[in-house]
């Protein structure tokens, strides 16, 4: 009950064009769930000798200072508050201006200059995220494909690994168990992510295979996640050195269309199942 109450605090700012503090908001809350200033004190005094710190505690005094005036309370008041109004810490959090759902997208943005081991926030676990419960039975796993296509089921699960990525709206490709297009690079089974505003394929000198574009292009007959360059009319797709596939060609715009470049994989570097020689040894037998 209390959460939805802050819910609906914070989806609206303002009352008749005035500006509401948190400080309003947190008294409306106590106020609406009963709870009298002096109840805050003695419950915040039991967690304070629980924790064995009195920085929990909250006095009659400052709990009026905070409902009155533009000050902000310390981590440990703010603690107490969420215990006994039944409120998520977050959600407090949120009334003064702080996001916790941010912080992820951040330390992504924010890349540290050595190597490490780190771990994404994972904020609350009841949080969700959109994810695929079911693919469509026609799909083939052997053939690339859009990601879009593949799915018939959409549901919500609390994985926060992937909180960042718009799965059900965004663009992404899987590439098929047999299209060796780019491997090593690319490796069958990988899922990619495609950025459908860079559609145009770029000439420029690259130093190394790494920041040579990737482009994900839909043909007559299904996907190819492949390098490409541009002859004329011709688009030819152009394959890994150490890969067993040849260049293709097709006419640019009417056999085969780029859908956008690659700015994300993820994929196995060990094989999962099947041996990857034997797999190699197999494409190159039907070819």
């Amino acid at each position: 009950m209390a959460s939805s109450i802050i819910a609906r605090h914070l989806d609206s700012d303002s009352r008749g064009g005035m500006v509401v503090e948190p400080g309003e908001r947190l008294k409306d809350l106590r106020a609406h769930l009963g709870i009298t200033t002096r109840e805050v004190t003695e419950r915040s005094q039991r967690i304070a000798e629980a924790e064995g710190n009195e920085e929990f505690s909250i006095s009659n005094a400052w709990l009026t200072q905070i409902e009155n005036t533009h000050a902000t309370p310390s981590i440990y008041k703010l603690y107490s508050i969420s215990a006994i109004y039944h409120v998520k810490f977050s959600e407090l959090l949120l009334l003064f201006g702080v996001d916790l759902q941010t912080i992820g997208k951040h330390q992504i943005s924010l890349i540290p200059e050595h190597t490490h081991l780190t771990s994404l926030d994972t904020r609350e676990g009841d949080r969700a995220v959109t994810l695929p419960l079911r693919f469509d039975k026609a799909f083939d796993e052997q053939k690339t494909n859009l990601l879009s296509r593949m799915i018939q089921a959409w549901g919500e699960l609390p994985v926060s690994l992937v909180q960042h990525l718009d799965i059900k709206h965004g663009h992404y490709g899987y590439v098929g168990l047999q299209d060796y297009t780019l491997s090593p690079l690319v490796r069958p089974g990988s899922f990619v992510q495609i950025e459908q505003k860079l559609r145009k394929v770029r000439a420029f000198k690259w130093r190394s295979e790494f920041e040579r574009p990737i482009y994900f292009i839909e043909l007559r007959d299904g996907y190819a996640c492949s390098w490409c360059e541009v002859q004329g009319n011709k688009l030819l797709l152009v394959p890994h050195p150490l890969s067993p596939c040849s260049i293709r060609q097709y006419v640019h715009g009417t056999d085969a269309e780029i859908l956008g470049q690659v700015t994300g994989i993820a994929m196995r570097i060990v094989e999962a199942k099947n041996d990857a020689s034997d797999q190699t040894t197999e494409l190159v037998r039907r070819s």
